[in-house]
């Protein structure tokens, strides 16, 4: 999009036609997700996205793209997500036993980091080799890799729910959702903390490409970010703390760090090894909050659960997607950037200082 149009607010636009439509149907998706065998709903959803991430790579290598192109399908990869993701952390207690669900989920963060770094290092790689027409070709044939590991899962029978509208369904995974203090509280530092992490993508990305070195010092900035998730899914193989939420949550702070290090005109290297941190903090959290749903929610409410955690935690993303461009015309870069940070901060002070999260026990 940088190289389309040059503009923030543009680019702004095309993370938020991804992200609007993967909120807008994550509440569908998890109803589908309890109600259907989930490998079959994740497996569908791979198959989209591999069709739209490939569309989206032959019209940037024929030189044919349009905002309006990109923006629907990026829409549609949206939608597929809606329907994954849920499926996803419903799918892990079917392989596991629940002993082992935090080992689980640490290698499942795992996995994702390092083919985030390996996968961040080679698409930065072949875009400034020959261009990012290349890279989302092999994007797009990731969904296929991951299509095909799907398929060779051994899972047990899915169970059917009992019969019961579509509307039931979803009131019955709200109860389960809005009952649990600590999980609306969780969610809903997530909502604003997502929000203000979409100014640091963003912004990030505009620094880098007008006064970091380019596409180069993003990629650097990114792979900082996935060497930190790495090392956090390794620490959360280990960990073992009584109030594991508690914990988590104090980890958040860290998030604040790139932001601020952007703020400050830092080097891109320095930044990089604030997103390293901010990277291992936010694994170690994601793995102990993923495995205190699926200890303490049923299984058979559980994607519709994941759902809400989703559909709260998006909720309001595409707005600071979409309104970090003109914020930073508005107000300056720094200024947005600072203003983001210190709402990170206050995002994690109101997560630990929620009673229930500090008294949930692993």
């Amino acid at each position: 999009m940088l190289d389309l149009t040059g503009s923030a607010t543009d680019l702004g636009y095309v993370f938020a036609a991804k992200t609007i439509p993967l909120v807008t149907f994550l509440l569908i998706g998890g109803v589908f997700a309890d109600r259907l065998p989930r490998r079959t709903v994740m497996l569908t959803a791979d198959v989209v996205r591999m069709a739209a991430q490939g569309a989206v790579a032959a019209l940037v290598l024929t030189h044919s793209a349009h905002i309006w192109e990109l923006v629907v399908l990026q829409a549609i990869a949206g939608t597929a997500s809606a329907f994954f993701n849920p499926a996803s952390t419903g799918l892990t207690p079917m392989t596991i036993s629940p002993e082992r669900l935090q080992q689980a989920n640490a290698l499942r963060g795992l996995a994702m980091a390092s083919t985030g770094v390996v996968g961040t290092a080679i698409g930065g790689g072949v875009v400034v080799a020959v261009g990012p027409g290349w890279a989302l070709a092999v994007d797009a044939a990731s969904f296929a890799a991951s299509a095909y590991f799907l398929a060779q899962l051994r899972l047990p029978a899915h169970v059917k729910l009992e019969p019961q509208s579509f509307l039931a369904d979803l009131l019955e995974g709200w109860r389960e959702f809005s009952s649990r203090t600590w999980v609306w509280v969780i969610v809903l530092a997530a909502a604003f903390g997502n929000m203000l992490g979409s100014v640091f993508v963003v912004l990030g990305a505009v620094i880098s490409q007008r006064s970091l070195g380019g596409p180069l010092a993003w990629t650097v900035i990114l792979v900082g970010l996935g060497v930190g998730s790495l090392l956090g899914g390794f620490v959360s193989l280990h960990v073992r703390v009584r109030r594991p939420l508690f914990f988590g949550s104090s980890l958040l702070g860290f998030l604040a760090i790139p932001m601020a290090l952007l703020a400050l005109h830092a080097p891109a290297v320095v930044v990089a090894a604030g997103a390293l941190l901010s990277g291992g903090a936010n694994m170690i959290f994601n793995s102990l909050w993923e495995t205190a749903l699926q200890k303490n929610v049923p299984a058979a409410a559980l994607s519709r659960v994941s759902a809400y955690d989703w559909f709260g935690s998006l909720a309001f993303q595409p707005l600071g997607l979409v309104l970090a461009g003109p914020a930073a015309a508005a107000f300056g870069t720094s200024a947005t950037l600072w203003i983001a940070t210190a709402g990170t901060v206050a995002v994690a002070t109101l997560a630990v200082s929620t009673a229930s999260v500090r008294q949930l026990e692993g």
